[in-house]
């Protein structure tokens, strides 16, 4: 049963990595980037379980953390490099009569 959820994890994450590749948009490859680190820590859990080493579990944890923080600078970049105003763009500057 172990072997089946480790396979099927795998699986998701093989989908997610396709997703972040073929995404059309910035935000679907961001979204599948953050699944494929949900997923990992998923995995690091349950390879852990399943070798009877508890100590990936904190190993997981601060993978996950480490995903949070990254996953919030790449959209906080992406939100600032998206809406970044130009001054010299020429829809910007009103035309006088």
């Amino acid at each position: 049963m172990l072997i089946a959820a480790t396979i099927a994890i795998l699986v998701v994450m093989i989908l997610g990595i396709i997703r972040g590749i073929t995404g059309p948009t910035l935000y679907d490859r961001i979204l599948a980037v953050n699944m494929f680190g949900t997923k990992t820590v998923l995995l690091i859990s349950l390879l852990g379980f399943v070798m009877g080493r508890p100590d990936f579990l904190d190993i997981a944890i601060v993978y996950a953390l480490i995903n949070f923080i990254s996953i919030i600078g790449v959209l906080h970049f992406s939100d600032s490099a998206v809406f970044r105003h130009d001054p010299h763009d020429s829809e910007s500057t009103t035309k006088e009569s």
